[in-house]
């Protein structure tokens, strides 16, 4: 033990391993007690313990490390409580997002054509026609020079255009 001013503070590794075993059952009958629950409360108490072991060179003796470790076991089942309490809700009606649409044939096709395509050709497409940013935003998000970017976005719409004509309606067909 480490003696600093009027109180003891700090134990090394024998000390807290007697502390240890002379309160670990006593705590998990008390935070048993607590929580209703006993291997909720071993979990607690171990987890407790584990903290205090990385606080064992400033804990203080005088004070009680007992209560120390019994408190972060308590606040430890609670959490555990509000959490699995929390999971047992059911979902805020607001916060449930409506079912996604089933996909088209047209997007189907897209999705696969985007895949075909050169991944730098697919992020320009992409970043450009469903992010709506601007080639300069692009050339700045990449790192790649605005000309760069202008003949990538050139090459993947002309590919797209290519691998979608036979998925595009007639409407949406080039003469």
């Amino acid at each position: 033990m480490v003696e600093q001013g009027l109180g003891q503070v700090g134990m090394d590794e024998r000390a807290f391993d007697e502390f240890y075993a002379a309160s670990y059952r006593r705590l998990v009958g008390q935070v048993y007690a607590m929580c209703g629950n006993l291997a909720e409360a071993q979990d607690c108490v171990q987890e407790a313990f584990v903290r205090a072991w990385t606080k064992r060179r400033t804990l203080d003796v005088d004070q009680s490390p007992e209560t120390w470790v019994r408190t972060a076991a308590s606040r430890l089942a609670i959490s555990r409580w509000r959490r699995a309490q929390q999971a047992l809700r059911p979902l805020d009606r607001s916060s449930t997002l409506p079912a996604p649409a089933e996909p088209t044939e047209l997007r189907v096709a897209l999705t696969r054509a985007l895949q075909q395509l050169p991944a730098a050709q697919r992020r320009a497409i992409v970043l450009h026609h469903l992010c709506d940013l601007s080639v300069a935003e692009i050339a700045l998000e990449t790192g790649a020079p605005t000309g760069t970017v202008k003949a990538r976005l050139a090459r993947g719409r002309a590919t797209l255009g290519a691998l979608l004509s036979d998925h595009l309606p007639e409407e949406h067909r080039r003469a």
